[in-house]
């Protein structure tokens, strides 16, 4: 039920999803007597969908900590719980980021090892791909929290991009050593010395550049650079509008030119990149943007798709049980972790 264009969007982007992977179940959470109806002429969703009624719904401007208090029999907290109990693979929702961050921190807890929850996602870069995290979850980060991070944002690199041996930079304002604060030195001194394929500080033109595969940032400044790449992406293709429309000759040169540009508009689609994931968390939580349309929502869709198939719950586990050398030359390892998110149900929760 959240997202500017809920529910529909949600059942359109899941029926989407259907066609793409014809192995997903749903529980779809909400509001039963909107839902049924709309489903009526969705019948491959309808077939491999149950309606999981919930009488509320927690609104895109809602505070986590009422969310939290006053969100229990919500759409978006059931899903979570389908989740936990593992009803449901992988939980996908467009609602309040706020509140699907806290309630799934809550009822799924964190993967032993990992302090704190991050937000990645992915960019089309030029040579590709690359994914990036935090984009906003955690504000200020210490170098501990930096390097959960790269280790966190590496297996999520090899589990959705599939790079079999994904480069890591750490995000600063330039790429000498001297460069940035405590806590980003800190921990590009850790880095350096773990079993990743570090390549060490990296620049905010080296994102679209391609330079690494996993750039590693605190939220702040994750969300800044995701925001102003979004920003240019609709700058660069509104000044492609107006050069087109400037002239005849340019609207002549336009349908000569028709066909690449469906192909670069089809290149960077932000809806192909849609599906932010929170990682470190002990399930699969994946968060659409709130505009998201049907075509955006099944990519989330996909994106919890293949971190559940390519057992990415238990690839973290692992992870977090291998040391990692400290400055210090100690190491630092997951403590044993005795529950282990189910992945049987291949089911996905929609709020």
């Amino acid at each position: 039920m959240g997202g500017d264009n809920a529910p529909r969007s949600v059942l359109r982007g899941a029926t989407i999803a259907k066609r793409r992977y014809p192995d997903l179940e749903f529980l779809i959470f909400g509001d039963e007597a909107r839902l049924a109806p709309m489903m009526k002429r969705m019948i491959r969703l309808r077939r491999s969908s149950t309606i999981v009624h919930t009488p509320d719904v927690v609104s895109a401007d809602e505070k986590a900590a009422t969310a939290l208090r006053s969100g229990r029999n919500s759409s978006m907290r059931k899903a979570i719980d389908a989740v936990r109990s593992g009803e449901a693979a992988g939980v996908v929702s467009a609602g309040n980021t706020g509140a699907l961050m806290a309630m799934a921190k809550v009822v799924l807890k964190t993967v032993p090892g990992i302090d704190r929850p991050a937000m990645a996602s992915f960019f089309p870069t030029m040579r590709g791909e690359t994914a990036m995290l935090d984009l906003g979850a955690n504000i200020e980060c210490s170098a501990d929290n930096l390097v959960q991070f790269a280790m966190m944002g590496e297996t999520f690199a090899r589990t959705v991009l599939g790079s079999l041996r994904p480069t890591v930079g750490l995000l600063n304002v330039g790429s000498e050593e001297v460069k940035g604060h405590e806590e980003l030195r800190e921990a590009h001194a850790i880095l350096k010395e773990s079993s990743l394929a570090y390549r060490g500080f990296v620049e905010g033109d080296d994102i679209a550049a391609g330079t690494v595969d996993v750039v590693v940032a605190d939220g702040f400044s994750g969300n800044v650079a995701l925001k102003t790449a979004e920003g240019t992406a609709k700058l660069v293709n509104e000044f492609v509008r107006q050069t087109f429309k400037s002239s005849l000759l340019a609207a002549i040169g336009y349908l000569f030119a028709r066909r690449a540009l469906i192909k670069l508009r089809a290149r960077v689609d932000p809806r192909r990149y849609n599906g932010a994931t929170f990682l470190g968390l002990n399930g699969i939580v994946v968060k659409c943007h709130g505009g998201s349309d049907a075509l955006g929502f099944a990519t989330g869709v996909g994106v919890a798709r293949d971190m559940i198939r390519n057992g990415f719950i238990d690839r973290m586990v692992q992870e977090f049980h291998e040391p990692v050398a400290s400055e210090a030359g100690r190491s630092r390892t997951a403590t044993e972790s005795n529950t282990v998110l189910g992945m049987g149900a291949q089911a996905v929760s929609s709020s």
